[in-house]
């Protein structure tokens, strides 16, 4: 397969992979990946990286807070102050026994 590729290490895309080459980036390795496979992936700004069964895994870091303001909203409107989760949690003996102030 021709590649016209301007960075050499980025090879061809073969049946809807795109395939690569490891390069050095200072101190470290990376792989320039394409575009459209992060708009596709859905990928940007910071990033995780695992290895997992010998492939690298790349998502989207998770935000521990994420979903907290419309669960908020949500138990507004219910006009419920307990956390949506409650039931399944139940009361701890912290929560039953007598405080000593």
């Amino acid at each position: 397969m021709h590649n016209d590729s301007i960075f050499p290490e980025q090879e061809a895309t073969v049946a809807g992979a795109t395939r690569s080459r490891i390069v050095k980036l200072g101190n470290s390795q990376g792989v320039r990946i394409p575009k459209p496979l992060l708009e596709q992936a859905g990928l940007r700004g910071d990033v995780e990286i695992e290895a997992q069964d010998g492939q690298l895994v790349i998502r989207n870091v998770k935000h521990p807070r994420a979903g907290w303001a419309e669960q908020f909203r949500e138990m507004a409107h219910r006009g419920d102050e307990r956390l949506p989760d409650w039931e399944a949690v139940g009361p701890s003996s912290f929560d039953e026994d007598e405080w000593v102030w």
